[in-house]
């Protein structure tokens, strides 16, 4: 379990399954809100990760969300697909390829 945005970011490259992710060229850009928030994104290109803090300056998919509410899908607390829903986070961006970052992660 992490206890900060910077965690689960820095816990992604152990978690990150390259064979899940061979074929998948993208990049997912974080901006959370709120108290221990900041900006990071993730690119995958064809089962190689980075991840980095920043801005990237052409994401494929773009999450919104507050460090508690990200927190909570990091951890598992909220579901992906209800905190889509609900509005826990926003995305903006291609739906499909967002939903594709959950597969490359282990839980």
């Amino acid at each position: 379990m992490v206890k900060t945005v910077q965690e689960a970011f820095e816990a992604m490259p152990a978690a990150f399954q390259p064979q899940e992710a061979r074929g998948l060229t993208a990049t997912f850009q974080f901006e959370i809100s709120g108290e221990g928030g900041g900006e990071w994104y993730v690119d995958v290109q064809d089962g190689v990760l980075t991840v980095a803090r920043g801005r990237h300056p052409r994401p494929d998919v773009v999450f919104r969300a507050t460090a508690e509410n990200y927190l909570g899908i990091a951890n598992g607390r909220i579901n992906n697909a209800m905190a889509a829903v609900t509005g826990k986070i926003k995305i903006e961006g291609s739906m499909l390829t967002a939903m594709k970052l959950q597969k490359i992660f282990k839980r």
